[in-house]
């Protein structure tokens, strides 16, 4: 039984094929985009220096436990809070899986 954890990757809306190009170079397979909208209150736009743009998209990227770190500092070297994208990155432990073929 292999161990998995599951990436997201949140960023503004548009960026998506960016931030799954960098997550198959790191070794995903490929994952699934969902429409989203963000939301801040205007004190943490001043505090991170970003402007919050509300049409977001969720990337979730089902990886092998062992390139998740890989893959996350892919994406957020490719789409992070210091780019266009203004994407954030995390992940989460899967603790079981149905219908995969490894």
């Amino acid at each position: 039984m292999s161990s998995y954890e599951m990436v997201f990757c949140i960023v503004n809306a548009g960026f998506s094929e960016k931030v799954m190009d960098a997550a198959k170079g790191a070794g995903a397979r490929g994952g699934t985009i969902i429409r989203g909208r963000g939301t801040a209150n205007p004190e943490a736009e001043e505090f991170f220096h970003i402007h919050i743009q509300p049409e977001k998209e969720i990337l979730l990227i089902l990886v092998p436990a062992a390139i998740k770190d890989d893959v996350l500092r892919a994406v957020y070297k490719e789409a992070g809070l210091g780019s266009e994208s203004q994407g954030i990155a995390f992940s989460l432990p899967v603790s079981r899986t149905a219908g995969l073929l490894e």
